[in-house]
């Protein structure tokens, strides 16, 4: 597939714009909307977006892993300039991160 099945964000991510964009292209979300846009669509009658909690708590997954990657400082500063010396770091902390 050539675009993702469904897209998870935080709530920063949550505008009209954003949403009509993934609906145009056949996109999920799985985006939670702020507290200002759910008073505003409670004022104009509107129902509430219906949030896929399961996927939004997959991306939390995803975050503490990037997290936890960051935490090797040559990955979060990104000294190594060439794309496969990042890569052969991506891959050590990997492994830091799966070995005992």
């Amino acid at each position: 597939r050539t675009r993702p099945e469904r897209v998870a964000a935080d709530k920063g991510y949550s505008s009209r714009k954003i949403r009509a964009y993934l609906r145009r292209r056949g996109i999920k979300s799985a985006i939670p909307e702020r507290l200002d846009q759910i008073n505003g669509r409670l004022s104009r009658g509107e129902s509430l977006c219906h949030l896929d909690r399961a996927a939004y708590r997959r991306r939390n997954l995803v975050e503490r892993c990037f997290n936890k990657l960051k935490q090797n400082k040559a990955l979060a500063t990104r000294y190594d300039k060439r794309a496969r010396h990042y890569q052969a770091m991506v891959a050590l902390a990997c492994l830091r991160l799966w070995l005992p």
